[in-house]
């Protein structure tokens, strides 16, 4: 193996300087010096503990049975409690310093107040959540003739890894809490390759098969019974003007019963798809659908071409020779 070249003491404090002067220089990639700061790892951390609360059984390292559930949810209620209060309280004194700054955050009261609320919300929410995500992995199974069982639809579907990270996400967005649910959101993304906006609201029995390159924007609306395939884009139509949309409906609305197909692309905060209808792959919509009609697009010509074929035939006076069966065209 080739020996790494002596660093030149002179050399690297000459670096250290132009590293940290870059600090200074781009203040806004850096935190220096601040008191509260959400931890991702910790964020992460946290939504691991809430896939063992919600999937009893799945993710634990020991075996769980009903005589010692409840100890073992009480255990993980603790740490739920612990990690969320520290993680919600940091997000919160995080947002006051950064909207009204003079580190006004760092001596908010009301924010571990605030905090202490929004857990004791957030917690007694995890039944409903539990119901929903009981609704999708069973929609997953019905609607996946490939599911051999429900254990496999929650040990292997990206769809519902997505989908289960979206609804703890979405509780923490709808409690206002500060980028956790961002955080919680991009994690799904990087594992799954589904990109789901915690503000986007979604119905019941939500099945994402397949899934990969999923995107669902904020302000997005989803009815129940809803499938989604692999590639869809529920998007905006624009976001020329920057920060002027903030707060403002911007995706679609897909209403109940509605199944989109792999490419599709939905943009806009005004288009709605009807209930009951079915939109083609790649199709490209920004305008609403009415109710119980199919959107595909229309089949460009296709030309198909044998390719040419060689056989061996048996010659009696030469030995084998090779002929050339030459292909057909035919359009479709």
């Amino acid at each position: 193996m080739e020996r790494a070249p002596d660093k030149s003491p002179h050399d690297l404090v000459g670096l250290i300087d132009r590293i940290v002067d870059s600090y200074h220089a781009h203040p806004d990639t850096q935190h220096l010096d601040s008191t509260f700061l959400p931890n991702r790892a910790k964020t992460i951390q946290l939504t691991e503990l809430l896939r063992r609360l919600i999937f009893p059984g799945f993710f634990d390292e020991q075996r769980l049975t009903s005589d010692m559930i409840k100890y073992h949810v009480g255990d993980l209620l603790n740490q739920v409690h612990d990690l969320l209060y520290e993680q919600v309280r940091s997000a919160l004194r995080y947002d006051l310093n950064r909207t009204a700054g003079n580190g006004k955050g760092d001596d908010c009261d009301d924010c571990d107040e605030e905090a202490r609320r929004v857990i004791g919300v957030f917690l007694g929410r995890i039944p409903e959540v539990r119901r929903r995500l009981n609704l999708d992995v069973q929609s997953a199974f019905d609607g996946d003739p490939a599911a051999a069982n429900f254990d496999e639809t929650v040990f292997c579907y990206p769809g519902i890894d997505a989908i289960f990270i979206h609804r703890i996400a979405h509780e923490l967005w709808k409690l206002d809490v500060p980028l956790l649910p961002r955080i919680m959101s991009e994690y799904a993304h990087n594992h799954t390759g589904i990109d789901i906006h915690p503000g986007a609201t979604i119905g019941d029995s939500f099945f994402l098969d397949h899934g990969t390159g999923v995107v669902i924007g904020e302000t997005t609306v989803i009815g129940d019974r809803v499938k989604v395939y692999q590639g869809v884009t529920l998007g905006a139509l624009s976001t020329k003007g920057g920060r002027v949309w903030r707060g403002r409906k911007r995706h679609p609305t897909i209403e109940d019963d509605v199944t989109i197909y792999g490419g599709a692309i939905i943009l806009g905060g005004e288009t709605v798809i009807g209930s009951g209808t079915t939109i083609g792959g790649s199709v490209f919509l920004t305008r609403s659908i009415p109710p119980n009609h199919t959107v595909s697009m229309k089949l460009s010509e296709l030309k198909i071409t044998a390719r040419p074929v060689r056989s061996k035939t048996v010659k009696a006076a030469a030995g084998d020779a090779e002929q050339d069966e030459q292909g057909q065209d035919f359009d479709i």
